[in-house]
């Protein structure tokens, strides 16, 4: 990873935390994309203490927004023409339905559009290096979720777990439709399922969900071992040519019949190149 460029979002706590000051460690130069810039201040400077000449560096959005994940996308891209790695990490659960400025349900919106956005904003500064990769955070949560392509923005029902596991599901497929997308051009596209990890996941969800998460978090593994296959991903010789895959402990790992449906993710890329307002 020795001069490499990483760009991930979600890395000013939790496993993107620990996935940054890892890939850091290894020489590489971390672009925190963050919404708080004391948080991210305060990462910058542990990063700076792996590799003080690596000039890591972050930029600020409200991934929830398309207009501000495209906007920064943009500053990324023309800051960073060569980008060796993008990890999408960026992502919450709400207990309740809450729609963004654009018209989106929140959840839907952060955890899969912005993944989507990052994407095929920075897809010329990944193909520019030549050999890239794209790491999409993903979760087991998605087993037995269902898409309904009439009802994406969960305005029918809500439940803040199942429109969570939805959204994780829209991951797994959106990383499968990017692989076929790109294969061929030196870029790859793999998700993961981290673990149930002790973060900060889920303590401004509100409800019920904010209520029991702190007892659940008793039996949740490390921040390190929830890190650690995202790291790999970014890095590993290994899994260079891996594409399209759903990993779990460094170990590709069959997803739910539903987040192999091929169907689903062209569908789903088509109506998110529309709410995005992006063609590809």
């Amino acid at each position: 990873m020795q001069g490499k460029i990483v760009v991930i979002t979600g890395g000013t706590s939790g496993i993107g935390q620990v996935a940054a000051e890892s890939l850091a460690r290894m020489g590489a130069r971390v672009v925190l994309v963050a919404r708080d810039q004391k948080r991210a201040g305060a990462v910058l400077e542990r990063l700076r203490r792996f590799g003080a000449a690596a000039a890591h560096a972050a930029h600020y959005a409200d991934l929830s927004s398309i207009a501000e994940g495209k906007r920064v996308a943009a500053e990324i891209a023309a800051a960073e023409p060569r980008i060796d790695v993008l990890i999408n990490n960026a992502g919450a659960l709400f207990n309740s339905r809450r729609i963004t400025a654009e018209g989106l349900e929140m959840t839907f919106a952060l955890n899969h559009m912005s993944y989507f956005v990052m994407t095929l904003g920075l897809l010329d500064a990944l193909r520019a290096a030549g050999s890239a990769r794209i790491v999409n955070t993903a979760s087991a949560a998605h087993v037995g979720a269902k898409l309904d392509f009439a009802d994406l923005q969960s305005s029918r029902s809500y439940s803040g777990f199942k429109v969570y596991g939805r959204s994780k599901l829209c991951n797994i497929l959106f990383t499968r439709e990017c692989a076929r997308r790109i294969a061929g051009t030196g870029v790859t596209c793999n998700c993961l399922h981290p673990g149930f990890v002790a973060t900060r996941f889920g303590d401004q969800s509100g409800g019920l969900v904010q209520t029991v998460m702190p007892i659940a978090k008793l039996f949740a593994i490390s921040t390190e071992k929830g890190a650690d296959t995202i790291t790999y991903l970014a890095s590993a010789a290994e899994v260079a040519a891996s594409n399209g895959q759903y990993f779990y402990q460094r170990r590709p790992t069959r997803p739910s019949p539903q987040a192999e449906d091929a169907a689903a993710a062209a569908q789903l890329w088509d109506e998110s190149l529309k709410l995005a307002g992006m063609s590809a």
